[in-house]
């Protein structure tokens, strides 16, 4: 289960990662694919990446229907 998603659509909109608990993730969609953060529990949207031309590994790319579900399971969702 997840408790909180947290939705990063710009690269300086990270929150402090020290709010981030063991069963939060970090989504990255939009232009926030551009910069990939320090921990571990973070994901970036397959989608944006390809549009972008940039290389992530594939066990860190989410479609809009992985997003979604993580979305529908989580407890609160949170824009940056």
């Amino acid at each position: 289960m997840v408790d909180t998603v947290f939705l990063i659509k710009k690269p300086a909109d990270f929150p402090i990662l020290d709010i981030i608990g063991d069963n939060d993730v970090l989504i990255l969609i939009q232009d926030g694919v551009l910069r990939q953060p320090s921990i571990g529990n973070w994901y970036a949207c397959k989608e944006d990446v390809i549009a972008r031309g940039i290389k992530i590994q594939e066990s860190k790319l989410l479609d809009y229907e992985d997003i979604l579900d993580l979305i529908e399971k989580s407890n609160k969702v949170v824009v940056w």
